[in-house]
């Protein structure tokens, strides 16, 4: 029973870390990767959907993508969905292709963006302590039914801290990369 509520908080730290993971990954820098267009949802027959249901997106140079919708008629509606992101990003379409150049980032504008990336990998580190607390209260509360010794509560609760530090140290990694990443010029 008590393994189960390790098992089930491992499991729920790994997903607070994906989301955050991906959360990163629509951080734009200074390069070009379709993750960049993960975000951008495309009016399709009323419909909103994410643009690579819509559209392929290649990254031919490292300031460039090129996004080549799979219908004709979908090409202004991706161009306007690429203009309304807040991604900063000026299409050009050349036919049933729409080229997105990457512009270079200024200094302000990176300072920026590791602001919001340090935001988000604060939610995510929030995330993961609120898991640690709620299976605590739910070990606390199998002790108080008798589900377990006091002495297994407290192993188990110390298991739990072992976790919750090792997944906000993966977060601080992925933070690093990130700066690092939007920081090079």
């Amino acid at each position: 029973m008590a393994v189960d509520v390790l098992h089930q908080t491992e499991e729920k730290m790994k997903k607070s870390l994906e989301a955050t993971a991906r959360e990163l990954a629509h951080i734009r820098t200074g390069k070009a990767t379709p993750g960049l267009l993960d975000g951008v949802k495309v009016d399709y027959y009323t419909n909103m959907v994410p643009i690579n249901q819509v559209a392929s997106i290649s990254v031919p140079e490292s300031r460039l993508m090129v996004v080549q919708p799979w219908e004709k008629k979908m090409v202004p509606e991706i161009v306007k969905a690429i203009m309304k992101s807040d991604l900063g990003l000026n299409p050009v379409t050349e036919g049933n292709i729409i080229r997105v150049p990457i512009p270079p980032l200024n200094e302000e504008r990176r300072r920026d963006l590791v602001k919001v990336a340090k935001n988000t990998t604060e939610e995510g580190r929030v995330a993961v302590r609120n898991i640690r607390r709620d299976a605590n209260d739910h070990l606390k509360k199998m002790e108080k039914a008798k589900e377990i010794s006091e002495d297994e509560q407290h192993r188990i609760a110390d298991k739990v801290q072992e976790m919750t530090n090792k997944f906000i140290s993966q977060l601080d990694e992925l933070l690093q990369k990130k700066e690092k990443e939007i920081m090079e010029v």
